[in-house]
């Protein structure tokens, strides 16, 4: 390991999380706020869903992972050490908060588990 560049490992790690974006749920559903309604793909859950739900549900996640990532990755120790218990917060946050402003059929198309 000591004689592969520090860049090469960058963007190699770099060159896998590009790669690994294009079947991510989470991400075509960002990708769907900058689209057109008409240009949106055939997925099942975008025909079942409408429009504002599956915005206000991936906003949701967007708000959990801009929490992870601020605790995670933090510069101060003192905040890290807080993050398992933030990583237990979000579970109350999913399942209590996120049903009051998605309907639960809808949660049941825009989570993916069945796919």
């Amino acid at each position: 390991m000591a004689y592969i560049p520090t860049a090469v490992l960058d963007g190699l790690f770099l060159y896998m999380a590009i790669t690994s974006l294009n079947g991510n749920q989470m991400f075509e559903r960002i990708t769907l706020l900058f689209m057109e309604q008409t240009a949106y793909p055939p997925n099942h859950y975008i025909r079942r869903c409408p429009q504002r739900k599956i915005h206000i549900f991936t906003m949701c996640q967007v708000f959990q992972l801009a929490i992870m990532c601020f605790f995670g990755f933090s510069p101060w120790s003192y905040v890290k050490m807080v993050f398992p218990v933030i990583i237990f917060l979000l579970l109350p946050f999913r399942h209590k908060v996120v049903p009051c402003l998605v309907d639960g059929k809808y949660l049941e198309a825009l989570d993916g588990e069945h796919q």
